[in-house]
C-alpha cells in the first residue's frame, strides 16, 4: 500500500468517527432537553434588555 492510499484511509475513519459523535450528540442533546430551551434565544433577551436600557 502507498502512504497516500493509508492517509485516504485513515482520512475515512476520522470522517466516519466525527460522524458517528455528531449523531450520537445529537441523540444526547435531543433526550436531554425539551424543544422549547433548544430554540429559545437567551442572547435575543439579553439584546432587548439591553435596548430597552438605552431608550
Amino acid at each position: 500500500m502507498e502512504l497516500w492510499q493509508l492517509l485516504e484511509y485513515a482520512a475515512w475513519g476520522i470522517s466516519a468517527l466525527l460522524g458517528l459523535y455528531m449523531v450520537a450528540d445529537w441523540l444526547k442533546t435531543d433526550t436531554t432537553y425539551s424543544e422549547e430551551v433548544l430554540t429559545s434565544s437567551r442572547e435575543g433577551e439579553l439584546e432587548a434588555l439591553t435596548e430597552e436600557h438605552r431608550t
